[in-house]
């Protein structure tokens, strides 16, 4: 069974991302297990080659060790990544833990208010030597009203967005690694778009060809 680790940069209790990938999650297929990583503000701040790992960490490494790719959705703060979402992956690119590792983004802001931090996370990624998927990178631009009593989203374009991109991770990490290191310049800027009619109806989106 592919597992699928899902980490936000949200840290808010009512955190569209976080909601986002909870629906992601929650809609994922029986033969796949998609887990919402929940430890983000508890980690310490990191500390280069630190000798031994805080409790926290070896926790988060050992659900990243254990899922085949990763899954992120994250918010934009001063023009780059929160804070608390570049500690954890400077803890996962010191360890080595994302080195060939299939990941992938998902963007719930619309275009413009988030780019900084998707270039800075893939920044980070391929530091990490990861292997960014391009075709599983998507926006689905949301309303928080569009979250309900228990921190779901309802918007169904978010529902088949998030099949098609754990669908792409389950491709890529059943194709073997690729031993070459990737470049983020390499990637495209131009990313799979959910735009909308206004601010509460989207039209649907298309995988890039």
């Amino acid at each position: 069974m592919t597992r699928i680790l899902l980490i936000t940069g949200g840290t808010s209790a009512g955190s569209l991302h976080t909601a986002a990938l909870r629906t992601v999650a929650r809609s994922a297929p029986a033969d796949l297990t998609a887990t919402l990583y929940d430890g983000l503000r508890t980690l310490p701040a990191f500390v280069p080659g630190e000798q031994p790992v805080p409790e926290a960490v070896a926790r988060l490494r050992a659900e990243v060790d254990a899922a085949q790719a990763l899954l992120f959705s994250t918010p934009e703060y001063a023009g780059s990544l929160p804070g608390s979402l570049k500690n954890l992956l400077d803890w996962l690119v010191d360890g080595g833990d994302l080195n060939g590792r299939p990941a992938a983004w998902l963007s719930v802001a619309a275009p413009g208010q988030d780019e900084s931090a998707l270039t800075a996370l893939q920044t980070a990624l391929s530091y990490g030597n990861a292997r960014l998927l391009r075709p599983a990178c998507i926006r689905v631009p949301l309303d928080p009203a569009a979250v309900d009593a228990q921190g779901l989203v309802t918007d169904p374009q978010l529902h088949r967005a998030g099949q098609d991109i754990l669908a792409a991770l389950v491709r890529s990490a059943a194709a073997p690694r690729p031993r070459a290191q990737p470049s983020w310049q390499a990637y495209s800027s131009v990313f799979p778009v959910v735009m909308r009619r206004d601010a509460s109806t989207p039209r649907g989106w298309r995988a890039p060809s």
